[in-house]
């Protein structure tokens, strides 16, 4: 075995080395941080108090900067929850065309796969998809992960007509996702004919 068949280093060494000089550079900025209070002559705290003092005092300052943190992130999350879906939106515009024409046809023949299965849920959930990315298609409402049913159904009040279609369809989805009511054939042939009208009306 030769010289040139060990190895010099490896990504567990250096990894260990990286997590022990992090480890060092915390310890030394934190030992100018050590709470020393200055006493009048003849008092003193013993070594035992004064470690219990110090902790309570880093573990306030850890709590504080948490709280920070997490009220930071409460009203920060709405813009950065949009910020991610923007770009996840820019890198999938790229894949538009015959494609995304297709998905209107695949929502609705996998609504016909569940409509025959006699999952009517899902069958109407399919069907409201495929409005959604009708929308999306014809640049009426493009994809905004944020929108709720509520906000669509009012755009739609002031950008389309008939709107009668579109809310049967978001109604019909807000009772799937918000209530345990039963969904039967005859409620999917309502969400299939609203369906039918909309796509025609475009």
């Amino acid at each position: 075995m030769t010289l040139d068949s060990f190895e010099k280093t490896s990504w567990n060494w250096q990894l260990s080395q990286l997590q022990q000089q992090v480890g060092e550079w915390i310890e030394y900025q934190f030992s100018g941080f050590q709470f020393k209070p200055e006493l009048p002559n003849g008092w003193q705290i013993s070594p035992w108090l004064f470690n219990v003092l110090n902790f309570i005092f880093w573990l306030l300052l850890s709590l504080f900067l948490l709280w920070v943190g997490w009220r930071l992130w409460r009203s920060l999350n709405p813009y950065i929850y949009a910020w991610l879906a923007h770009i996840g939106h820019s890198n999938h515009s790229s894949s538009k065309g015959k494609e995304s024409e297709e998905s209107v046809a695949k929502w609705l023949a996998r609504s016909q796969d569940f409509y025959h299965l006699g999952d009517y849920r899902e069958a109407c959930r399919c069907l409201y998809f495929a409005m959604l990315q009708h929308l999306h298609e014809r640049g009426v409402l493009p994809h905004k992960l944020s929108r709720t049913d509520g906000e669509y159904l009012q755009l739609l009040q002031m950008s389309v007509t008939p709107v009668q279609p579109y809310e049967t369809l978001i109604t019909t989805h807000e009772q799937l996702c918000f209530s345990n009511t039963d969904v039967n054939s005859e409620n999917y042939e309502h969400c299939q004919q609203a369906c039918e009208e909309l796509m025609a009306n475009c």
